[in-house]
């Protein structure tokens, strides 16, 4: 049934129970999503956002609970990926006099996916009025793609954002303060981490602008997962700080063994940081998820990162893990690397080339290890751990003293 988000707003989308991977298995959802879509009655409807493909007659059915679809005059498009803009097709079948609109990159992308009529753009401080209710249009460039706007409801001070501020996460509620608050946050952590990290620089930016626009925000409904209505100003701060590098003193340690050599190091690394106070979340591939990793990494300053030696080089979940991480780019964060080899080594090298291209800070542990590792050995990592926790926790405190004490 359709849910009501503000006076003569409602919540017309879908939800997937079963969806288990997005962008190509890169990004798990254990916990399935929502299509969110929004219908906006008045003189004239508009509906901003639709489902992806399967789940047309889902929404539709929704639709025609609250007006016949027919009656679509606007169809607002904020995001061309196909999990939102899917049922655009079925929508102009049952309204086939309705207009698109779109931001001016949005035109390439629903051009090319749908054979469509004439689309028309707008741009940031554009605005549609529908009788009693006005739409303000902000142009999103990259949060997550180019084409991304975001669509205000002035008089009801709503905000659907699309993509930013959601999480995949398929619940029978529509509003975040409904549901469980650990799974929330897990998956809000998750969903900026895996999609919106390597952009972060523009979010900061859009959220200045945002703030510099004067715009009120009593409610975010975004086009996954729940609908941010008390408080929605604690999932803006939390953009805030995950774009801005905000870390506390956690130690990720991702590793991958072939004989458990490597392992060894990874435990003793653990052990190490854990003498120093500094919480440690040990994770071996391929048994952790690298979505769940990423999520874990947001807030952490320091990873190590281990691997076994293969063909001279690192094993293949790593090397998929580092593919994902350059890719990431997180900021503001102090790595180093650590492994086993035989004959020939190779995995440590690359290991630091990797944490250098993805944008660490890297400290040399110098813990290349041939065969397994000694007593000796095993005691030299221990001591490195706690050396890196010292480490993440000088950091932390130099970004957090005031500037002029640090000139002092």
């Amino acid at each position: 049934m359709p849910v009501q988000v503000a006076e003569n707003v409602y919540w017309v989308g879908a939800i997937d129970w079963n969806r288990r991977d997005f962008h190509g298995y890169t990004y798990t959802t254990p916990r399935g999503t929502t299509y969110n879509a929004y219908l906006i009655l008045d003189d004239n409807v508009a509906l901003v956002d639709t489902v992806a493909p399967g789940f047309e007659e889902e929404m539709l059915s929704r639709i025609a609970e609250v007006v016949d679809p027919a009656r679509i005059r606007y169809l607002i498009a904020n995001h061309g990926e196909i999990d939102h803009s899917g049922a655009i097709p079925a929508v102009l079948e049952h309204a086939p006099e309705a207009e698109v609109l779109c931001s001016r990159k949005g035109l390439d992308s629903l051009g090319k996916y749908f054979d469509l009529p004439e689309l028309r753009s707008v741009a940031t401080g554009d605005t549609l009025t529908l009788g009693k209710k006005t739409l303000r249009f902000i142009e999103a460039p990259m949060l997550h793609w180019p084409d991304s706007m975001f669509t205000y409801v002035a008089e009801d001070r709503l905000l659907l954002p699309n993509d930013a501020f959601g999480q995949h996460l398929a619940t029978s509620q529509r509003f975040a303060d409904e549901v469980d608050s650990c799974q929330l946050w897990q998956e809000a952590t998750r969903y900026y981490a895996n999609i919106l990290t390597p952009f972060s620089r523009m979010v900061l930016r859009k959220l200045d602008e945002v703030a510099r626009m004067g715009i009120e925000i009593a409610t975010i409904a975004p086009s996954h997962g729940v609908i941010w209505r008390e408080n929605p100003g604690q999932i803006v701060e939390a953009y805030r700080r995950w774009a801005s590098g905000e870390a506390r003193e956690r130690v990720v340690i991702v590793y991958e063994t072939m004989w458990g050599s490597t392992e060894q190091l990874a435990e003793a690394l653990a052990e190490g940081a854990m003498s120093e106070g500094v919480e440690v979340l040990l994770r071996g591939l391929p048994m952790a998820d690298h979505t769940d990793v990423f999520g874990e990494l947001l807030e952490a300053k320091g990873l190590l990162l281990g691997s076994a030696t293969h063909n001279q080089g690192m094993l293949l979940n790593v090397a998929a893990f580092v593919e994902d991480l350059k890719g990431l780019r997180f900021t503001g964060k102090i790595g180093a690397a650590f492994g086993s080899h035989g004959w020939a080594g190779g995995a440590v090298p690359d290991l630091e080339e990797a944490l250098r291209r993805a944008g660490l800070e890297v400290m040399s542990a110098d813990l290349a290890v041939r065969w397994a590792p000694t007593p000796e050995e095993l005691a030299k990592a221990r001591e490195f751990g706690a050396r890196f926790a010292r480490e993440v926790r000088r950091s932390l405190a130099e970004a957090t003293q005031p500037h002029d004490e640090a000139e002092a």
